[in-house]
């Protein structure tokens, strides 16, 4: 079959392929997605981006497992799967499942794509995630089996984040700009910055999909986002300021509401920059921030307070134990004062701007509290692109920044795994911590790893690698012309959608 990947495609020419192909022309069922920020990259192995990239690359290529709407595990290309020892998982796979240019979707591909994530020759963005994959063996074309260097329990949730590649594809294309569509639908345009349209594949090993048509639109505005669901231009946006949720129920062609989130929002100290190298200063910035009032004055109420952890209770892992630093100005001002710093010089702050729900305001709201303690912060925003390329590739982040992080396995071993030492994400260096985490993953018992991730979440909370604020409150609004359920876990996807008639 002739290989189906197009970088950029003009109307004319996409209009003359859907009429030339019966399989592709449009029935009028179409689906349109609002993300806030541009996809980046369309290899799967290369993002962490959930509600983004990697929710418009769940719709072109498979999984071996996938999280539904209900946030439970469900089998995907892997019809099953067998813990046959703490260490080794086995799966079974469909059969006759394949990607639109013939490669088979066998145990030989999962195993390819394993080694290739793994593969630090291609530094792929989510290596951390499978450190603890030891061997990958075919024990038959539809059998595969994942040995692990220590006990992996959240493997299987892991592995609903994990899409695959075609092998032979990849060996002469770029994953980066091209796709080949493996799932329910194939991508026919990119306009980059503006949209990407996604065609079904409906005669692919998962079924005809419900939506004809997809398109993911750029719109990085909220208000925007909002003007187009009421006029009609798009079924689905989330980031809605929580003060315009009456507004959206309000009007005759959408449904709005907000559910708790799994994602996280804080601000992430670069303790390898000073003065954030210092515990004192980093427990002081906690003190200073009045986080009720940024829930109260920004989301409406609406946001839960993070209780000195980067976790929600919808973790496993949470520790029930702890609370949130107090709002304490006076002992913010007396642990400066103890720390010994300079508080002439500038702190900087680096922000996303349209990336997190009134995200700037919260920013502006820390950066004003902080300064009533004593310090002095300059903000610097930026896209979120530009934003990512300091985080991860010149890991050059300012001493502060704006930051969330929600993990979708919603196992403390993911989440918390961002700050652990060695972790390209972490910009902290605990090996206390470190050694709580790798006591978490080392056995399947559930309550020796409740305790280990009790003591990491302790540990995090007296050294402070974060200013702890708040899980953000998942907004949405949605069109009369489809259904949706909400979720709080950051997934944007046609197929948790259904047309409303």
């Amino acid at each position: 079959m002739t290989s189906f990947w197009i970088k950029t495609l003009n109307a004319a020419a996409l209009a003359a392929a859907l009429s030339a192909s019966p399989a592709l022309a449009q029935t009028g069922r179409t689906a349109t997605i609002a993300l806030s920020v541009n996809v980046n990259t369309f290899d799967p192995h290369m993002t962490g981006s959930f509600g983004s990239d990697m929710s418009l690359l769940s719709h072109i290529y498979p999984s071996l497992v996938i999280r539904g709407a209900d946030l439970k595990l469900v089998p995907a290309l892997a019809k099953s799967w067998t813990l046959v020892n703490d260490t080794t998982w086995r799966f079974d796979l469909v059969e006759g499942a394949k990607f639109i240019n013939d490669e088979p979707l066998d145990a030989s591909t999962v195993k390819w794509n394993l080694d290739r994530v793994r593969d630090a020759k291609v530094n792929a963005r989510i290596k951390s995630w499978f450190d603890l994959v030891k061997e990958v063996r075919v024990i038959d074309a539809r059998t595969v089996e994942v040995e692990t260097s220590a006990p992996f329990p959240a493997f299987v949730d892991q592995l609903s984040m994990f899409f695959l590649l075609p092998p032979q594809w990849a060996a002469s294309h770029n994953p980066a700009t091209e796709t080949m569509s493996g799932s329910r639908y194939r991508m026919t345009e990119n306009v980059p910055g503006d949209h990407i349209t996604l065609a079904a594949n409906p005669g692919g090993w998962q079924g005809k999909p419900d939506f004809d048509t997809v398109v993911f639109k750029t719109i990085p505005e909220p208000a925007s986002r909002i003007a187009a669901l009421l006029a009609g231009e798009v079924d689905l946006v989330t980031g809605i300021p929580t003060s315009e949720l009456a507004r959206v129920k309000a009007s005759k062609n959408a449904i709005a509401g907000s559910v708790q989130s799994t994602r996280n929002v804080f601000i992430k100290f670069n303790t390898q920059k000073a003065p954030l190298d210092n515990k004192l200063v980093r427990q002081a910035m906690n003190y200073a921030i009045d986080k009720d009032a940024i829930r109260d004055s920004i989301f409406d109420g609406q946001a839960y307070v993070e209780p000195c952890q980067i976790l929600t209770p919808s973790y496993f892992g949470f520790n029930p134990d702890l609370k949130p630093y107090p709002h304490d100005v006076k002992k913010a001002q007396a642990l400066l004062k103890e720390s010994g710093i300079d508080l002439k010089q500038v702190i900087e702050m680096d922000i996303p701007v349209a990336t997190y729900i009134q995200g700037q305001e919260v920013a502006q709201a820390v950066a004003a509290m902080l300064g009533d303690a004593g310090l002095k912060v300059k903000m610097n925003e930026m896209d979120f692109g530009a934003y990512m390329n300091k985080y991860l590739r010149s890991r050059t982040l300012a001493q502060t920044s704006l930051l969330s992080h929600g993990w979708p396995t919603l196992d403390a071993d993911g989440q918390l795994t961002l700050l652990a030492p060695g972790n390209q994400y972490a910009y902290w260096d605990n090996a206390a911590f470190g050694k709580a985490l790798d006591a978490g993953r080392s056995t399947m018992d559930k309550d020796k790893r409740l305790a280990a991730y009790k003591d990491a979440t302790k540990i995090m909370c007296e050294e402070a690698p974060v200013l702890f604020l708040y899980a953000q409150p998942t907004t949405y609004g949605v069109s009369k012309r489809v259904t949706w359920q909400a979720r709080g876990d950051d997934w944007v996807r046609s197929f948790d959608m259904k047309p409303a008639q």
